[in-house]
């Protein structure tokens, strides 16, 4: 299983590497749209070549989904955290509980009686 996991990030790393040099290119990425721009006075352009950009927009686009995922299982984290609580308070108890109910016996008896 581990060789198929090499071989699956071999065969992605080399679809990213054709794509980088299939699209060196330098091209003008603008930051603002023409319209946006003109209200601050500002034109924020960068040279870059073409690859760049593809490949940070994919970071980009996984950043936000990791983002987004985390996020949107805030309820479940939050959920599984409140049973374990409750499930570490319930053997406490029991614990406790089994204590009390061999207090006063025999050690060996009281061991008999939970084991059957």
């Amino acid at each position: 299983m581990r060789y198929v996991r090499y071989l699956c990030i071999a065969i992605f790393a080399l679809a990213l590497i054709s794509v980088a040099l299939a699209n060196r290119s330098i091209v003008t990425l603008q930051m603002l749209p023409q319209e946006v721009a003109g209200w601050f006075a500002v034109n924020p352009t960068a040279q870059l070549p073409l690859f760049l950009v593809i490949l940070g927009s994919i970071v980009a686009g996984l950043l936000v989904g990791f983002v987004w995922e985390w996020i949107r299982e805030y309820g479940q984290r939050a959920e599984a955290a409140r049973q374990a609580r409750e499930m570490r308070r319930l053997e406490r108890e029991v614990a406790r509980l089994k204590g009390e109910k061999h207090q006063g016996k025999d050690d060996v008896l009281a061991l008999l009686d939970e084991a059957g």
